[in-house]
């Protein structure tokens, strides 16, 4: 396994985590730079979200940051949609189309400026679960969480506060990549679930790491919208190499 794709995994877990986000997206792109397995990627990418997105869910639970009650709605309509993105069988030239699209709107996505002012406009909440149930399915289909299109949609609608926002789409990427996982690895078997294990456990452990610093460091030394710019230009390079391929 090459050097470079160990280090991507550990600093994009280290960015992503410190602002409530798994890095499902950025795995994929690493991961399909690097000739991954189109069967494999997403099991790898998902299990290194969950073991990321723990960490923030924690954190802002524990900071009483959580939406629950919303965060818990927008979650679980989508999550069998998830487990049923991760069942769906799909032939490789139409997941890397569909994974290098995916790419091209979360880089999109990153762009959007967030508002961090108060929320006093009717949020409508009843209605984001229903608008939030295909990202649950296209997560589990191309092994993101899904927390990189629900966030800017959900600061779009003006749905909570920047904090809370966070706090939800960390639920939604934890919940989703559990889903995913689960749909993925009972269409693969168990036999791809030990090969994705096994070539993909050097990239668990630099998650792990990267998640933990990240969670403590929080930003400190690197502006959280130059991240989001830099992600975004390796997000859609990525995207567009993969959809003129």
């Amino acid at each position: 396994m090459p050097l470079w794709l160990i280090a991507g995994f550990f600093g994009t877990a280290l960015l992503y985590a410190s602002v409530g986000f798994g890095g499902g997206s950025t795995y994929s792109a690493l991961l399909a730079l690097a000739g991954t397995d189109f069967r494999i990627l997403p099991i790898v990418s998902l299990a290194c979200n969950i073991v990321v997105v723990i960490g923030g869910v924690i954190r802002f639970a524990r900071a009483g940051e959580m939406p629950w009650r919303g965060a818990l709605a927008v979650s679980l309509v989508a999550a069998p949609l998830a487990f049923l993105g991760g069942l769906t069988p799909i032939r490789e030239s139409a997941f890397l189309a569909l994974l290098g699209a995916s790419l091209v709107f979360a880089a999109l996505a990153l762009l959007l400026p967030l508002s961090r002012e108060s929320y006093d406009r009717p949020r409508r909440g009843w209605m984001m679960p229903l608008a939030a149930a295909p990202l649950g399915y296209l997560a589990g289909l191309v092994g993101i969480g899904g927390g990189i299109f629900l966030a800017p949609l959900l600061h779009l609608t003006r749905w909570d506060k920047a904090r809370r926002i966070a706090a939800t789409a960390s639920l939604f990427i934890l919940i989703n990549s559990l889903a995913g996982l689960a749909g993925q690895l009972a269409k693969s078997g168990p036999e791809r679930f030990g090969e994705a294990l096994g070539g993909g456990l050097p990239l668990l452990i630099a998650v792990v790491i990267g998640g933990q610093i990240g969670s403590f460091l929080a930003l400190r030394f690197l502006p959280g919208q130059v991240i989001r710019w830099l992600t975004a230009a390796l997000t859609g390079w990525v995207g567009i190499r993969l959809l003129w391929g």
